[in-house]
């Protein structure tokens, strides 16, 4: 069973197409899709509505107002009822023909989660130099090596992601939290399109600043990690 987790906010004109995209990329495999509506205003409600109404797999969580991703993220794995969680962008720029080939990763028991990473960017010049720098950045103050941090399209076994801890920011960092708790991440190459609809919702100081701050707090996490090894249970 897999649970398809989309944070939405105000993603109206995507919804449509990028649902049936993802019926059509799980298709023969048992699948839900959890919508986590984070306090949209231009429709996008109305959209969700219709689409759990003809879609008896379809769900809609909604937040009495905008949160933000992370906390839609979380919302989403306390719901799903899947073993695998894949985390995607409801923006159109995560391409869900790319879900099989992270579930397909997932096929060895030793992993905890498949990540993806954009081979070919479908942005600007401008917002590629800020993630770049972003990511560099990051992965030098947690001590990780993740190629694209950025990459939303994830697949996460539900065990290890009921166990993520929970803070504003978390969404950036699932899997060097899951390498934090001790489980093994994969990455692989996935496709990136370009937005055809709506605007993006993160600028300079959500991609470098906030993510910077941020980095700092998962930093001191693992440094207070809880590490023990139950030796007898008589």
């Amino acid at each position: 069973m897999i649970s398809v987790i989309l944070p939405v906010y105000d993603e109206r004109d995507s919804l449509v197409p990028l649902v049936a995209e993802i019926g059509d990329a799980l298709a023969g495999v048992p699948h839900e899709i959890i919508a986590i509506d984070d306090g949209s205003t231009d429709g996008s409600r109305q959209v969700l509505s219709e689409l759990a109404a003809d879609r008896s797999n379809f769900r809609v969580l909604r937040f009495a107002k905008n949160a933000g991703q992370s906390a839609a993220c979380a919302a989403g794995f306390d719901a799903a009822i899947g073993d695998i969680i894949v985390t995607m962008d409801a923006d159109g720029q995560n391409d869900p023909g790319d879900i099989p080939v992270l579930l397909d990763a997932l096929r060895d028991p030793g992993l905890e989660a498949a990540v993806g990473y954009r081979v070919f960017r479908r942005d600007s010049r401008w917002k590629l130099m800020q993630s770049r720098i972003a990511n560099r950045a990051r992965n030098w103050i947690t001590r990780d090596n993740i190629r694209d941090t950025g990459c939303s399209l994830k697949a996460i076994r539900a065990s290890a992601a009921v166990r993520l801890p929970r803070f504003n920011g978390m969404h950036r960092f699932l899997p060097t939290l899951v390498r934090q708790g001790g489980g093994r991440v994969v990455e692989v190459p996935v496709t990136h399109r370009r937005r055809r609809w709506g605007r993006s919702k993160y600028g300079m100081w959500d991609r470098l600043w906030r993510g910077l701050l941020d980095a700092f707090g998962v930093r001191w996490l693992a440094r207070r990690a809880l590490t023990y090894t139950i030796a007898d249970d008589a």
